[in-house]
């Protein structure tokens, strides 16, 4: 299902230090540059939980948005086959002052679905979601769960053969946490995949049988969950 080669990803700054596109590359000076990721070679199949460990900035993150199309890479090749549904932030895509049903609306839209399939799937988000009236209510009045819950709904109405998650799900409260783990096990159970990224590793271990350790923007090693958390572990020490 994903096929990641030689995979690599460059973050250009201008004197400012502010990042730039490599359009705006073309126009303003370029003071320093650095990989987020670089040289990551990995095969998925379907049938899989992953859990992507290490420390902040080691890359995680940057690799779940080059999965999810967000960025295109710089190096390497990345073949994903399958549709893909993310939770990379819980206020990617959502507007403040739009009620939990616009939001959904708009939401399901970006997740890949026709306007019309995206109306036709609110109920389902709301009754997925678990907001009750505040479905009708602005976002602006969310906690930070119920936020990840609309953000949740959405793409599993999507109906994703691939799920990515970036920390969003430690935002949950217990009960909808069952609820996202039963679903990834699902997923996983019918030939999909779930990669998911955060520091709850209880919670990554009972999601994910395999693991991919990053370090600064390079692959350290992949295979269990439980030999590369011990590695990961092992060396947060040494430091």
């Amino acid at each position: 299902m994903i096929e990641a080669h030689q995979l690599g990803l460059r973050f250009l700054f201008d004197r400012q230090r502010r990042i730039m596109t490599n359009g705006a590359a073309r126009f303003r000076r370029i003071s320093s540059e650095t990989w987020g990721l670089k040289d990551v070679t990995f095969s998925l199949a379907g049938g899989q939980g992953v859990a992507l460990l290490g420390a902040s900035g080691s890359g995680k993150t940057t690799l779940l948005r080059l999965l999810a199309g967000v960025y295109e890479p710089d190096a390497g090749s990345l073949e994903v086959r399958g549709k893909i549904a993310s939770l990379l932030s819980i206020d990617a895509g959502l507007l403040a002052l739009l009620t939990g049903r616009e939001n959904a609306l708009h939401l399901g839209v970006l997740a890949g679905l026709t306007r019309a399939e995206s109306r036709a799937a609110l109920e389902g988000v709301k009754e997925r979601s678990m907001l009750a009236d505040y479905f009708e209510r602005p976002v602006s009045s969310y906690s930070q769960g119920m936020r990840a819950r609309l953000g949740f709904a959405v793409a599993d109405e999507a109906d994703p053969k691939i799920l990515l998650l970036d920390e969003v799900h430690e935002a949950l409260d217990h009960e909808f946490r069952e609820i996202l783990e039963q679903r990834a096990r699902q997923l996983v159970a019918g030939g999909g995949v779930v990669i998911a990224a955060g520091h709850d590793h209880p919670m990554l271990e009972r999601l994910c049988q395999s693991a991919l350790y990053l370090s600064h923007g390079s692959l350290r090693a992949a295979g269990s969950f439980k030999d590369n958390q011990r590695q990961y572990f092992d060396e947060l020490h040494l430091h």
